[in-house]
């Protein structure tokens, strides 16, 4: 099935030409997630990330709504008393009625306003809901499953509050309400049950029976128009949580998703296309280190580097400098997230490795949390062995250092022979012993409680990458999540993602993909595929996307095996660029991130919620959305440079010299790309609104003599 430009924004020059303003001084926007202050997935970081400029938008009119988690709430809220009158008259109602609301500034760049609902607190309403959406929509939900009685609870609840909310205020007000996935669906459906003065948006970040579907490892995306939806989210227990997703795709008045993957996805599986792309964004700030970031890379790899140290004591018999840092993390799920074809790729490009007597070492990292009962004690013992063999060759340089001055002091050169004497010898010989050790690095940083069935490393045994000397390619795999408080690898994730040299994501299902994401704008190359949201928004503004360090594996229009032989082919290129190419990629990749800032991909956000509030209230606003041209848009044109990589690029350059040395013979001018590269790219600006047309303009006919004339 091919990837069909079939939504009506798919370049963010589409929005462009949208030079008028929307007046938003009467309209008030809520947002609403169960993931607001509440970290369970990726929604969490969406929302997080894109609040400030929310906040930029709407200033005091814009309210994030959650559920009451009290850990949460400890750590990242601020409760206050409502500014909004009518907000708090809605709170004490609500509050004198039976339920628990709590106001709050979330501690959050922005500081956006956030309505915390205690849901448990309200649990007696139960039963009476559940009644109430079955003799309104016939849609049974199940006494046992827990999340979807917290969807019941939380959707009730908020409808009351914006219902409540519409009833406090004095003047008719212009509500947008934007609901986040299923779980919030509820709310929405409710809505428009009761007829509110809503203009609603429903957001799904992945469908639900798209991520049970892909992790039954069907042919997902070759027979997504032959499912029959009601029987497959019936067989796999989750009918009533496809019910409230699909009404609640239905019932919104703007449908959108996080891209063209998941929007042909929704499509099939809800029935309904979407009206926007709506991709996910970072505030590249927050990575930002402007020119220092090789620098970091350098630091944060020098820690890598005493961990691997320390891992491997004993079985050291690789160059440190010449070894490259590979990973993989994320949600453990093995087939979904690629795991498995990465595992396949690495045992190939083993073998491209030592049939070419590279001296290249591939360290491959797996950061996915499994269940582990604590850490293994041979890791623990590399970094212990690792700080001893430190302390010792500290104290024989104290003493070493101490004979020298005492020797230049009198006025002697020193003797060599006599700098060192018996007891330096015999300390350092015991520290060479404790290095010693009979059995193989290990794979495994902690125990794993089901060793035996466990995925990764089932097929790191079929496979038979044991970290032996004769392998080029190492594994570690790290079943937690990092922490710069660890005792193992003291180090958060951006600084280990900063320190590595290339992210894997061969994902089979990735609606979007923040993990390359967030390594583009750190600027360390990516692997990702075709059916990320990430990949196809990559593969649609640059021209060639592995030039600038972002690798598009192609897993949907190939098999298996050939998917794989392809992401080998990608891996061992890269094990072939010399330190040179690398540090030129990190810098293309770097420039990337502007294309991943929330200033620029906010406005598919602008847009979802313009279209809304002219479908909701058709007599007080107007939209057109313009249709881009198929000339419209930019493209990151190919580097007019040296090649990144000595395979993949296909712009004319002079190849790398195999010597070192005569790096600088090459025509490279860091500033000179840099400049023709931010050429095709535009500066952020502020973000652009439509009119708002008044009551007596459309009375009398004058706004369709406006609209012509920016036509």
């Amino acid at each position: 099935m091919p990837l069909a430009r079939s939504l009506s924004v798919t370049s963010l020059s589409g929005l462009e030409e949208w030079d008028e303003e929307f007046d938003l001084e009467d309209a008030v926007l809520f947002e609403i997630a169960w993931e607001v202050a509440n970290k369970v997935g990726g929604i969490y970081t969406v929302i997080q990330t894109k609040a400030r400029l929310t906040s930029e938008e709407w200033g005091e009119n814009y309210f994030l709504v959650g559920p009451y988690v009290e850990s949460n709430v400890r750590t990242q809220v601020e409760l206050i008393e409502p500014t909004n009158p009518a907000l708090k008259r809605t709170i004490d109602k609500m509050n004198s009625s039976g339920c628990k609301v709590y106001f709050g500034r979330w501690l959050i760049e922005g500081s956006p306003y956030v309505i915390l609902i205690d849901v448990a607190f309200t649990a007696w309403s139960l039963d009476t809901w559940k009644s109430e959406l079955w003799d309104l929509f016939n849609i049974g939900v199940p006494w046992f499953d827990r999340e979807a009685n917290d969807a019941v609870l939380f959707g009730f609840l908020t409808a009351w509050l914006l219902g409540e909310y519409a009833a406090q205020c004095e003047e008719p007000p212009h509500i947008v309400a934007q609901f986040h996935e299923w779980l919030a669906g509820l709310g929405l459906v409710l809505c428009r049950q009761r007829q509110l003065p809503v203009a609603t948006i429903f957001t799904t970040h992945a469908t639900l029976l798209g991520r049970y579907l892909c992790a039954g490892n069907v042919d997902f995306y070759n027979n997504l128009a032959e499912f029959n939806v009601d029987k497959e989210a019936g067989d796999r227990q989750i009918y009533h949580r496809y019910c409230l997703e699909r009404a609640a795709a239905h019932c919104a008045h703007v449908f959108t998703t996080v891209s063209q993957i998941t929007a042909i996805e929704a499509e099939h599986l809800l029935k309904r296309k979407p009206d926007i792309v709506t991709p996910n964004g970072l505030n590249v700030k927050k990575f930002s280190a402007v020119h220092e970031f090789q620098n970091l890379h350098a630091q944060s790899k020098n820690r890598i580097q005493e961990f691997v140290r320390g891992h491997f004591y004993g079985h050291l018999d690789f160059n440190l400098d010449k070894c490259l840092f590979l990973f993989i993390a994320g949600r453990y799920e093995f087939s979904n997230k690629g795991a498995d074809i990465f595992l396949e790729a690495l045992a190939r490009l083993n073998y491209l490795l030592r049939v070419n007597n590279s001296d290249v070492t591939v360290i491959a990292f797996f950061i996915m949390p499994a269940r582990t009962n604590n850490f293994n004690v041979e890791t623990l013992k590399g970094q212990a062995v690792r700080k001893q063999l430190w302390d010792t060759a500290q104290t024989v340089k104290e003493r070493f250092g101490k004979k020298l001055y005492e020797s230049l002091l009198v006025g002697q050169l020193p003797d060599v022979s006599k700098m060192l004497d018996k007891e330096d010898f015999t300390i350092m010989k015991r520290a060479i012993f404790a290095t010693q050790r009979q059995s193989q690095p290990p794979i495994c940083t902690h125990n794993m409680l089901e060793d035996s069935s466990d995925p990764i490393l089932s097929s790191v045994r079929r496979i038979g990458l044991f970290n032996s000397s004769s392998d080029r390619v190492k594994i570690i795999f790290h079943p937690e999540f990092l922490s710069s408080t660890s005792p193992l690898l003291p180090m958060d994730y951006e600084e280990f993602v900063r320190g590595c040299h290339l992210g894997v994501f061969p994902s089979y299902y990735e609606p979007w993909g923040y993990t390359p994401a967030e390594c583009t704008v750190m600027g360390i190359p990516s692997i990702s595929t075709n059916l990320s949201g990430f990949g196809c928004f990559m593969e649609e503004h640059i021209a060639d996307p592995s030039a600038y360090g972002i690798y598009i594996l192609d897993r949907r229009f190939r098999g298996v095996d050939e998917s794989c032989n392809q992401l080998t082919s990608f891996l061992f290129q890269f094990c072939k660029q010399s330190r040179r190419q690398r540090i030129i990629q990190r810098n293309r990749t770097e420039r990337l991130s502007d294309l991943l800032d929330w200033r620029y991909l906010g406005r598919y956000y602008v847009s979802a919620r313009h279209m809304a509030l002219a479908k909701a209230f058709p007599d007080t606003y107007m939209y057109e959305l313009h249709e881009p041209t198929s000339t419209s848009g930019f493209r990151y044109p190919r580097p007019a440079s040296v090649p990144p990589s000595p395979a993949l690029s296909r712009h004319s350059s002079p190849h790398h010299s195999e010597n070192e040395d005569n790096d600088e013979d090459e025509r490279y001018d860091e500033d000179e790309e840099a400049e023709k590269d931010r050429v095709n790219i535009r500066q952020p600006y502020s973000l652009p609104y439509k009119n708002k047309l008044s009551a007596a303009s459309s009375v009398n006919g004058s706004s369709n003599g406006e609209v012509s004339d920016k036509n």
